[in-house]
């Protein structure tokens, strides 16, 4: 039983979640600023635009070079998070939660078309509740937060931080749940959780976090089962149509089932550095919770049964899922349909006479844009010189911007430039302002841009993963960073064997199958499924 934690122990001194790398504000001077724009103007001198080295924000360690210190870097250059003042925790900045809401936004809807309402559970749970449930209390007690003191005094029960919800939700349908016609019940939650990690990486573990939880009761186990089911099919949808994300939906093993289910279904991703991200869940939990807090119902025979039950959750690991995906060496690389902005606007003028006809450019972009739903922003700031503004875009991973300078106020059109194609080859001049013309190009261009980041993705993933047909093999593969796939058969001792000796763990026993006769690369047994192992966060 890990050892109770009081609250005054929570505020000794920390360290720092987050390598400080935060650049030194750069102010233009009248001069440079006007010089930086003669060289920038419109079309007149493109190659000028693709400004580096004195004019970049803040460097990053390079991607290949040091991929953990590449991502802390962009975190903190692309003000997506901070660390707090406690060891193991972030403060999510607004550009950070922008992405979050984003992610909201998407499943939010989702939820309450398959029938899910919206409500929420105290954050803290009695701990009595955690021990209703064996295997769930074994599972998650090296990760309990207590508190043991409450105004002053000593409390006779301790409280659990809320690690999870599924005893909490349980104590309370066990009192709403009377009848077959209280089925199913069907919620989900917007919360916070903590958990006492030992190990962090912002967004990706630390001590508190935000998620989704959906929690759902059932009449029979076939109705659990298809909801487990269809919440893994939402998180996958999600993933490769908005997060462009190319996840591996599947099984879990027994061993990496999660405490308290019958069965876990997961979405799997393959981050930049090739280790394994486990981006969202769907538990099954049969009826382990419901005979534990005796959640009952009366069913149109008579007679008296337990509840079938299910949870999902997809939490804030999903940026951390984002940057790592799809980032680069100059920053951030946001898909267009969960990016905060998804048009930049940048103004450019030499002479102060040319500066009210570009801004009245730029407004009229903008306000096109706008009514055409597209989530755009101007950035006319004159503290700040044009190349310092696109090296700042590109770190936030803006997919589009938008160049206006005196030639292309005269030519009534502007200057495109994609995030995801670096330099000349990703800029395109001439692109008229006519409304439907300057719509219809910049919605392509975002559209193109999200289908070439999930193409991208898929082709990195596919050509990281390997077929073995032998546990050599299969160390040979993890030993070169690659994910191994091959037919599974063997034991729980045998998984374990694997984990210890090449760190690695089964993802998943994907849900798409190759068919044909199986042998286990492990024992030489028949084999059903093959299996995916990788090392992972």
């Amino acid at each position: 039983m890990a050892s109770l934690l009081r609250l005054p122990s929570l505020l000794s001194p920390s360290k720092p979640l987050l390598r400080r790398r935060f650049p030194t504000a750069r102010l233009a001077t009248p001069a440079a600023s006007r010089g930086q724009a003669s060289a920038a103007a419109g079309a007149a001198a493109p190659a000028a635009t693709e400004t580096r080295g004195g004019d970049r924000e803040g460097q990053v360690t390079p991607r290949s070079a040091d991929f953990n210190a590449w991502y802390t870097d962009v975190i903190a250059a692309a003000e997506l998070a901070d660390y707090g003042p406690v060891r193991g925790t972030m403060v999510i900045r607004p550009y950070g939660y922008a992405i979050w809401e984003a992610i909201q936004d998407y499943l939010n809807v989702k939820f309450k078309e398959t029938g899910h309402s919206n409500m929420y559970f105290p954050q803290f749970i009695p701990y009595s509740f955690i021990e209703k449930e064996a295997s769930h209390v074994e599972g998650f007690s090296p990760e309990l937060a207590l508190v043991t003191i409450g105004g002053g005094k000593e409390l006779e029960e301790k409280l659990v931080v809320r690690p999870t919800s599924e005893t909490i939700v349980n104590h309370m349908f066990t009192k709403w749940i009377q009848s077959y016609r209280d089925l199913p019940l069907m919620i989900n939650q917007w919360a916070n959780v903590t958990r006492w990690e030992m190990r962090t990486k912002p967004f990706i573990r630390t001590l508190e976090f935000l998620w989704q939880e959906g929690h759902t009761a059932h009449a029979t186990l076939e109705e659990a089962e298809k909801e487990a089911m269809q919440m893994i099919d939402v998180y996958t949808k999600f993933a490769f149509e908005q997060a462009a994300i190319p996840v591996i939906p599947g099984r879990k093993s027994r061993v990496e089932t999660f405490a308290g289910a019958n069965r876990t279904y997961t979405i799997e991703a393959m981050m930049g550095d090739k280790k394994a991200l486990q981006a969202g869940t769907s538990h099954n939990l049969g009826q382990n919770f419901s005979r534990a807090f005796g959640t009952q119902f009366m069913d149109e025979n008579g007679q008296i049964e337990h509840v079938w039950q299910t949870s999902w959750a997809i939490s804030t690991r999903f940026v951390g899922g984002i940057i790592m995906t799809h980032g680069d060496d100059a920053g951030l690389m946001l898909p267009p349909r969960i990016a905060p902005i998804q048009v930049i606007i940048v103004p450019i003028w030499k002479k102060g006479d040319e500066k009210s006809a570009v801004l009245e450019a730029v407004d009229s972009v903008q306000k096109i844009l706008k009514e055409a739903g597209i989530r755009v922003k101007v950035d006319d700031s004159e503290l700040r010189t044009p190349g310092w503004k696109f090296n700042h875009y590109e770190m936030k991973g803006v997919p589009v911007r938008i160049e206006i300078g005196p030639r292309d106020v005269t030519n009534k059109s502007v200057v495109v430039s994609r995030r995801d194609v670096p330099g000349k080859q990703g800029k395109e001049f001439g692109v008229s302002m006519e409304p439907s013309v300057l719509v219809n190009h910049i919605k392509g261009r975002l559209e193109d841009i999200q289908a070439s980041l999930l193409q991208k993705a898929i082709t990195f993933r596919d050509s990281n993963i390997i077929d073995v047909s032998s546990y050599g093999e299969l160390k040979e593969a993890i030993a070169e960073g690659k994910w191994a796939r091959g037919p599974w058969s063997a034991s729980d001792a045998d998984e374990l064997k694997v984990k210890e000796e090449t760190s690695a763990t089964i993802r998943c026993y994907p849900f798409e199958q190759p068919e044909g006769t199986k042998k286990c690369f492990m024992t030489g047994n028949p084999a059903e499924e093959v299996a995916i192992f990788a090392k992972s966060y």
